[in-house]
């Protein structure tokens, strides 16, 4: 499906989380007003909102309602947005450019920047505080679990450990498996167990193809970065061979990194061919993962 008409059904999960955002984030003229305004300003109006349509995607294919998933959707993609003020930082990745507009920390300050992540992540936790008494705990574990040290904040330090430095590809593997298939994993997990589902079988399914789709969704990341340009993707490109960061297409080369993406996507594909339920909506965003412009 061109990645256009899936981003046309993508909308409708986009303007819903953009609205419950809006309304969870505390107004830009509450005390402070400078840490609130650099809040609204980090989190609304960008990204593509992956995390959150899977959550939606994979809770709605269990029949659960939309306000349950919420929470759970607006949860992780805090997260996801204090990942990135976190990792722009000079201490970081230093990029000035994320979504098309100066980073957090250029737009305000690096210490702003800093309390703008803790700030976001805190909130997480706290909507998750306030689904159901017997979901709540299975949540926070699973976003714990993929947004720490055996996740993302993880694969973040294995990333920057790498640089400069010989890596394999089983390395690099893991270091996208950490820092980003984790928390698209956690995505689709929060989804099922929202949607009240404990059967192993189906949440190993819907592991197995999240795994393929994040790191599939990371390898494309590595080839944009090489073959697309800043205006379309928002943010520096050639900044991974600036860093001397160890990416896809630097270890195998461009066609190779294209294919390894597009098995992922199989592997994917493979795994929901197992389920027996109706799966197009999170087919198509696995195909949109590998295919999409920015």
């Amino acid at each position: 499906m061109p990645t256009q008409a899936i981003d046309e059904q993508l909308i409708p999960y986009r303007a819903r989380i953009e609205s419950y955002l809006d309304q969870v984030l505390p107004a830009s003229d509450t005390v402070p007003e400078i840490l609130h305004e650099a809040l609204r300003y980090s989190t609304l109006k960008a990204g593509k909102r992956l995390r959150a349509s899977l959550v939606y995607m994979t809770g709605e294919m269990y029949s659960a309602g939309l306000d349950q998933l919420d929470a759970p959707a607006a949860a992780v993609e805090l997260i996801h947005a204090y990942s990135l003020v976190h990792d722009d930082l000079p201490c970081m990745d230093d990029d000035d450019l994320r979504r098309g507009k100066p980073s957090c920390h250029r737009a305000y300050d690096e210490a702003t920047a800093m309390l703008v992540g803790d700030a976001l992540q805190s909130l997480a936790f706290e909507l998750l505080a306030s689904v159901g008494q017997a979901i709540c705990p299975v949540l926070c574990n699973i976003l714990a679990r993929a947004s720490g040290s055996l996740g993302m904040v993880g694969g973040q330090a294995l990333d920057l450990q790498a640089a400069d430095k010989v890596t394999d590809l089983a390395h690099l593997q893991q270091i996208h498996s950490m820092k980003t298939g984790a928390l698209i994993e956690a995505a689709v997990l929060m989804g099922a167990h929202t949607a009240g589902i404990t059967d192993s079988r189906h949440l190993q399914l819907l592991s197995d193809y999240a795994s393929a789709l994040g790191l599939g969704f990371q390898i494309h990341d590595d080839i944009l970065d090489v073959i697309s340009d800043t205006a379309t993707l928002g943010k520096q490109t050639g900044a991974d061979e600036a860093n001397a960061k160890a990416t896809y297409p630097g270890l195998i080369g461009l066609k190779a990194s294209k294919q390894a993406a597009n098995d992922a996507f199989q592997q994917a594909d493979q795994a929901l061919a197992q389920l027996p339920m109706d799966t197009q909506k999170l087919e198509m965003l696995a195909d949109y993962a590998i295919n999409r412009i920015y």
